[in-house]
């Protein structure tokens, strides 16, 4: 039976042969072997059925058919009936001859198939007399697509590479871009081999790469082939491929009654027109030679064998083979003294010849082969069997399953070596064990190699959702409680808020196709999510000190300039394909509870900055300081105090402002909270790229940057003095303090106000020249306390807030400053002396005006010369209670007497 490929020639022929009490099918390749021998299992049971390969064989007692490989069908059975497949290969340089054989001398009792191509008939009517043809015209049409890129080939198909570089290339630019690909070879094991078509054919993966073996009869369902090259190196040269070849891997495209197509893709060149035409309409020129090789062999000697494969034939049809891997192994081991000394009668070069016949599986080295099949000769003939210890050693060393593709490639092809060796009979003692055990190895390997091949090639990931997404059907999206989104159970990413990040993708091909994905099937979730969102209470929701809007752990959005300072607007962080329905919805409950915040925050100000009973300047003073966010320093408004009278200032004490000496200021908006939405609604104001920090809370001082902004330290609630700011409301605390202090003649710090700033007293000094105050050191010698005396500015100024242990007041007990020990002289210690220093620190300045506390005249002129004290006061106008708000209170305080 001829014809070109998808006639149903195979079916056929199994049909036959089950059709008659026994028979053999010879076929070109172990895989296509398996496939039949498979089928024919499933009609009639493995209990008739054998399999005979190199390295593998299956015969149960009472096998009634027989599924071979071409090389492997058993001779002299009698069988009913015989079939050979392919047997167009009777031209093929490498292994034409065994075809030739077949044809010429393998018959049935009743019935002989042979399956090919139509060129074989002009040669098989002429070698085989008395022939009936029958031809078969394809089931589907094939047409020639061209040239097609690998990123835009079409789905279900095969691209055809012809060497183990060129197929991982292709196939790994196909997991790149579409997900991945199956790969068929030649030489992977019938159970890698199914488990990777299974993997194409059940739709795990779009695309198949394979070497020119899918051609031998392998039905898969391919829509297209594309030859990645048109050139193959043959074993000996490169060389182009024939029409005929072409067409026998092309004729896998479009199975049974769907059409099908062929192109080239990659750096192939587009077929000649002609070539192109052949193929589509099945006309190639006919098959003129058939290689052969005499099949009458003669073991009287080696030399004689060797002389009777090598013999020539007269017949027009016949040409001699090429020198064999067989043959050339029979001569190698001929030259080894040892071989030549055994193989001296029949039945000696009869068993050196099944040995030289052991295919080089391995490809390392024909001096590599040669010695392995010295060793297993030797041992055959003085042993009578390949040693036990040995053989086992050889199949332990490669029973291994890490490694990566290449590695176990490599292991594969050395166990079909042993397999081959076990499958036969007598020539190990053991052989159904060895035959079971090297069986073990090479499913353990197989498995090993089509795991990795699928780790290598194959994203599962984006090989399912580009498959469901060509359905068009609903894609199933589930998020966990850590954001984690799982679509048809493949990882994808997180959502991070209305957020979709992706998860890390090889190419922009498969990150297009994990986007459209995620986003698709994340639409309900973001439905869902915003509903949730939206009812969540307040306390799941906050803001960072960058303006930042979280809800949990999760960015929701961010705080963006208004046209009010206190109603900021918001920008919600929702993705564009979760839908302007739910991106709405986020905003409006972010603003909500912005809203709310700013209104609970900052209600004291609010309400006077609201205050409609306010007028004049109290409520002019009161929009400045809603402008200055309830904190205004004193010397930036003291025109405005001045200019406010008793029953102002009264309106605005109700409401909580407090005129401080430094400051005046709002004590509630003092709290970590409402500083910590200050600084967030200032920095806004001011449009600063990085918002500063708010200080830890409950600390008396921080450090004071020169780099802050303007303005900072007061809407942090502190003050800028020297090196170190200090909290507003201790400052004031401080001020009252020194406000009966004589800063003219010069005062030294007490304990309490070391404990209250929690600082050293050097620290101190530091801060009091930021106040305006100068510090002069000086050194005394230390007077030894007694029993029961207060404790050392030290160890008060250790512990912020403590108040003074001494029973007299601060005034009268002199500082106990950090003392300096000598060696050779009394102990001494350090101390300060702080006078009115005329100027303030900033933004505070002296002025022109100071009036004493209470009634009284003030006195004169500055007192003193030298290294006195100098202390100002300006002219008085009129006797006038003193205000006890004013910030220069404590340095006039000198000038009263008493």
């Amino acid at each position: 039976m001829l014809g070109p490929t998808n006639t149903g020639k195979t079916h056929y022929a199994i049909e036959r042969m089950l059709s008659y009490r026994t028979g053999v099918i010879g076929l070109p390749l172990r895989l296509l072997a398996r496939e039949v021998y498979d089928r024919i299992v499933a009609v009639r049971g493995p209990g008739v059925v054998a399999l005979v390969t190199g390295e593998e064989r299956i015969v149960p007692p009472r096998a009634a058919y027989w599924v071979c490989t071409v090389e492997a069908m058993p001779e002299g059975m009698g069988c009913d009936f015989l079939a050979v497949d392919e047997i167009q290969l009777c031209s093929d340089p490498e292994r034409g001859h065994v075809f030739t054989d077949r044809l010429l001398n393998a018959r049935g009792l009743h019935e002989t198939l042979f399956l090919g191509a139509e060129t074989m008939r002009d040669a098989i009517a002429a070698m085989v007399p008395g022939v009936h043809f029958m031809r078969r015209e394809r089931m589907s049409q094939l047409t020639y697509s061209g040239s097609k890129k690998i990123s835009r080939m079409p789905s279900r198909a095969a691209i055809v590479g012809f060497s183990v570089e060129n197929v991982y290339a292709i196939a790994e630019l196909l997991r790149r871009t579409k997900g991945g690909a199956a790969v068929v070879m030649g030489a992977l094991s019938p159970r890698t081999r199914n488990a990777q078509v299974e993997m194409y054919q059940n739709g795990d993966v779009d695309y198949l790469v394979a070497t020119d073996a899918i051609g031998m009869g392998l039905n898969l369902d391919i829509s297209h082939v594309a030859f990645s090259s048109l050139t193959k190196f043959d074993g000996r040269r490169m060389r182009h491929l024939q029409p005929e070849e072409l067409a026998q891997i092309a004729g896998r495209a479009g199975r049974h009654v769907e059409n099908g197509t062929f192109g080239v893709t990659g750096e192939a060149p587009p077929l000649d027109d002609g070539v192109a035409q052949a193929i589509c309409e099945h006309r190639f020129q006919p098959v003129k030679k058939l290689q052969w090789r005499n099949s009458r062999l003669q073991f009287g000697s080696v030399k004689r064998l060797i002389a009777t494969l090598e013999e020539r034939t007269d017949d027009f049809w016949l040409t001699r083979v090429r020198e064999s891997d067989d043959l050339a192994a029979l001569k190698a081991l001929a030259m080894d003294s040892e071989v030549a000394a055994r193989a001296t009668d029949g039945p000696s070069v009869k068993l050196l010849w099944d040995v030289c016949r052991i295919p080089d599986f391995r490809g390392i080295s024909k001096g590599e082969h040669a010695s392995l099949l010295t060793h297993i000769y030797n041992d055959l003939h003085q042993l009578g069997h390949v040693s036990a210890n040995w053989f086992g050693l050889q199949v332990r060393r490669i029973d291994r399953t890490d490694g990566d593709i290449d590695t176990l490639s490599k292991r594969l092809a050395y166990i079909r070596t042993w397999t081959y060796v076990a499958q036969r009979n007598g020539w190990l003692i053991d052989e159904s064990h060895w035959r079971d055990e090297t069986r073990a190895v090479e499913d353990r390997l197989s498995d090993a190699l089509h795991g990795a091949l699928t780790q290598r090639f194959v994203d599962r990931r984006t090989s399912i959702l580009l498959r469901r997404l060509k359905q068009k059907e609903s894609l199933l999206a589930d998020v966990n409680d850590k954001g984690e989104v799982t679509v048809e159970g493949e990882f994808v990413g997180r959502l991070d808020g209305f957020r979709f990040r992706m998860d890390k993708a090889g190419s922009p091909d498969e990150a297009k196709t994990l986007r459209q994905a995620s986003v698709q099937a994340l639409v309900p979730q973001f439905h869902l999510l915003a509903d949730r969102f939206y009812n969540a209470p307040d306390p799941e929701i906050d803001f960072t000190e960058q303006g930042g809007l979280m809800w949990g752990d999760r960015a929701v959005g961010k705080l963006v300039k208004g046209d009010d300072p206190f109603k900021p607007g918001v920008q919600a962080f929702v993705d564009d394909e979760a839908g302007p329905d739910v991106a709405a919805k986020v905003q409006r409950r972010l603003q909500h509870f912005i809203d709310r915040k700013i209104a609970a925050g900052f209600e004291p100000l609010l309400a006077l900055k609201n205050d409609e009973t306010l007028t004049g300047a109290a409520k002019g003073f009161a929009y400045r300081m809603a402008e200055g966010f309830g904190i205004i320093p004193r010397g930036e408004v003291a025109d405005d105090v001045k200019a406010l009278d008793q029953d102002a200032r009264g309106a605005l004490r109700r409401h909580g402002v407090r005129f401080g000496q430094f400051t005046i200021f709002m004590p509630l908006l003092l709290k970590p909270a409402p500083t910590r939405l200050r600084l967030v609604l200032w920095s806004l104001s001011k449009d600063l790229g990085e918002f500063p920090e708010s200080p830890p809370p409950g600390l008396v001082t921080v450090p004071a940057s020169k780099e802050a902004a303007g303005g900072y330290y007061a809407m942090a609630g502190y003050r800028a003095a020297g090196e170190r700011a200090i909290r507003i409301d201790m400052l004031e605390r401080l001020a009252d303090m020194l406000r009966d202090k004589d800063s003219r003649a010069g005062f030294e710090a007490n304990p309490d106000m070391l404990s209250i700033t929690g600082m050293t007293l050097e620290q101190f000094a530091d801060l009091m020249t930021g106040l305006g105050y100068k510090a002069e050191k000086g050194e005394r010698e230390k007077v030894k306390a007694a029993a029961g005396a207060p404790a050392t500015d030290a160890a008060v100024a250790a512990v912020p807030d403590a108040p003074s242990d001494s029973g007299t007041p601060a005034e009268e007990t002199p500082a106990a400053p950090a003392a300096e020990v000598s060696d050779t002289g009394p102990e001494m210690e350090v101390f300060y002396t702080f006078t009115w220093g005329g100027r303030a620190a900033r933004p505070a300045r002296p002025q022109a005006t100071n009036r004493p506390r209470g009634k009284g005249k003030p006195k004169g002129k500055p007192q003193g010369g030298g290294n006195k004290p100098q202390t100002f006061q300006a002219k008085p106008k009129r006797e006038k209670q003193i205000d006890p708000d004013n910030p220069f209170a404590a340095a006039l305080a000198g000038f009263k007497k008493d």
